[in-house]
């Protein structure tokens, strides 16, 4: 049974912005991360990416351009020697009555589904409180990474029981395959 990890994109993967990723021009890789998704998968590991891409609902660009900007992160990642297997995402905007929007687990719930797998310790990276939430929720383990919103999420607390903070998904991703070897 291969295993699972989950993955925010925005903040995470890629450079986050508060006008939102727009373009796959603005969709830039933080250094490191592609290399730690390639890791992961020689690892064995499933890489999905759970995302609110709450642009599309606000009309600030329309769903073509969200599968050009993931077909660029997908592109980048087999690059890189790695693969996403899968991209979930809620389009919706945040004033919406939508389950599948972080902090509401109907993401999460659906990978579990569509993967037919218990979410239960799987770990989810995030670099906001609704991710590590969302996850959380389903019994997923939230590793919260300092890049993105992560510093800001850090020092506003609250964070899930049993949260794990690393400085990007690099580190994060080297502290999960060392605790395997063990």
């Amino acid at each position: 049974m291969p295993k699972l990890i989950i993955l925010d994109r925005d903040g995470v993967i890629n450079f986050d912005s508060a006008q939102y990723i727009k373009s796959p021009a603005e969709w830039k890789p933080i250094p490191g991360s592609l290399e730690a998704i390639a890791r992961l998968k020689h690892n064995g590991y499933r890489v999905v990416v759970a995302t609110n891409q709450s642009g599309v609902g606000r009309g600030l660009f329309d769903m073509d351009t969200l599968n050009q900007i993931h077909d660029k992160m997908h592109k980048a990642v087999l690059g890189a020697g790695g693969r996403i297997d899968a991209v979930y995402y809620c389009p919706h905007a945040a004033d919406s009555k939508c389950e599948c929007r972080k902090p509401l687990p109907g993401l999460f719930r659906r990978i579990g589904e569509t993967l037919n797998v218990d979410l239960v310790g799987v770990p989810t990276i995030g670099d906001s409180l609704r991710d590590l939430q969302a996850g959380a929720a389903v019994g997923c383990r939230p590793l919260l990474v300092l890049t993105g919103k992560g510093e800001k999420t850090q020092a506003d607390g609250g964070l899930p029981e049993g949260t794990q903070i690393f400085a990007n998904l690099a580190a994060a991703v080297d502290h999960l395959l060392a605790g395997e070897k063990k």
